[in-house]
């Protein structure tokens, strides 16, 4: 296969995971199939099993509970590979595989539904009641990126105040629309009739794009040779091809099943001023739809992903919110 490039970027993730005292897990649980009762919603009757993979310090929490919800690409520990080591300290950090990534799995009939956003949160819920320790029914603070982003509103929205605390929410649109997704195709180039197309990639050409309008920082992207790539495109975007595939059509921002509401949690929004999957002036109009309790942070010099290519101004940004949400209200608002 050549060099370990991906191998070698694997074993560092991974030491960063387990250097912050996180170990891997798997968690098997039944999965109801009705929203209404708080279960994985799909739209077809009966149960389905659901195994979610999960990095979190073993035994039970000493500090409060923070879960972090990637989006779609590389693996979780790659996306979170920068924050684990700081949050950790202050938290008790929970990083799980979403449904249909890595080592978690959506166990359904040939042809059944793949889970929206809200059957993934009600999946990461019933982690939560699933996960050794934890208390039942505590608080727990959200974090989600991209796709991430819109599992976390769905948890926070459903989950309510009392079960979900403070929420980042970071380069997430959601108020995506068809013509959205169509700016950013032609933003993209010639050779994408779909986002699915950019999203997973099939070559060499066309991940190198995905990587030039996700990251501002391009110089290392130009440097990387095709076969490296094409081994990245090997590794990251041929499992579960298909189910990621129906995932993004099962995706209900955008579509008539889902409206934008205002959060009762203290909300922070971090967007990357150079994002071209979701340009900067989407941020403007998602704050001002979420409500009174959100706070923007602009990460300058970033693009899609501004926790990898400014880790240190992401994660100050980050625990000074939470952190500061932890205070007495009275404190928290003073001037």
């Amino acid at each position: 296969m050549g060099f370990g490039v991906l191998q070698l970027m694997d074993f560092i993730a991974r030491r960063a995971f387990l250097g912050a005292g996180l170990q891997p897990h798997t968690i098997s649980l039944p999965a109801a199939t009705s929203s209404d009762t708080g279960g994985v919603s799909g739209g077809a009757s009966g149960q389905r099993d659901i195994h979610i993979h999960y990095w979190a310090p073993p035994g039970e929490p000493r500090l409060p509970p923070l879960l972090l919800i990637h989006g779609f690409g590389p693996m979780a520990t790659w996306q979170w590979r920068r924050q684990v080591g700081p949050l950790s300290r202050h938290f008790h950090v929970v990083v799980p595989d979403l449904l249909c990534f890595g080592a978690s799995s959506w166990c359904v009939s040939p042809g059944g539904p793949a889970p929206s956003e809200s059957a993934q949160a009600a999946a990461l819920a019933a982690l939560l009641d699933a996960l050794p320790g934890l208390a039942a029914g505590a608080r727990v603070a959200v974090a989600g990126t991209s796709y991430g982003g819109f599992v976390a509103y769905a948890l926070a929205r459903a989950a309510g105040a009392g079960r979900v605390g403070p929420v980042v929410i970071s380069n997430s649109d959601l108020l995506k629309t068809a013509d959205d997704d169509r700016a950013l195709l032609q933003r993209a180039g010639p050779g994408f009739a779909r986002t699915a197309d950019l999203l997973m990639p099939l070559d060499a050409r066309r991940a190198r794009r995905l990587m030039e309008v996700s990251f501002y920082r391009r110089q290392a992207i130009t440097l990387l040779p095709d076969f490296v790539i094409g081994q990245a495109v090997q590794q990251l975007f041929t499992d579960k091809r298909e189910e990621k595939i129906e995932l993004l059509k099962a995706i209900t921002v955008g579509t008539d099943e889902f409206q934008l509401t205002p959060l009762p949690q203290d909300v922070l929004l971090i967007w990357g001023d150079h994002d071209q999957i979701f340009p900067l002036e989407k941020a403007f109009a998602v704050k001002r739809c979420l409500g009174e309790n959100v706070t923007l942070e602009i990460v300058e010099k970033a693009g899609h992903v501004p926790q990898m290519e400014d880790p240190d101004r992401f994660n100050k940004v980050v625990l000074d919110f939470l952190l500061a949400s932890q205070k007495p209200s009275s404190t928290r608002h003073a001037r």
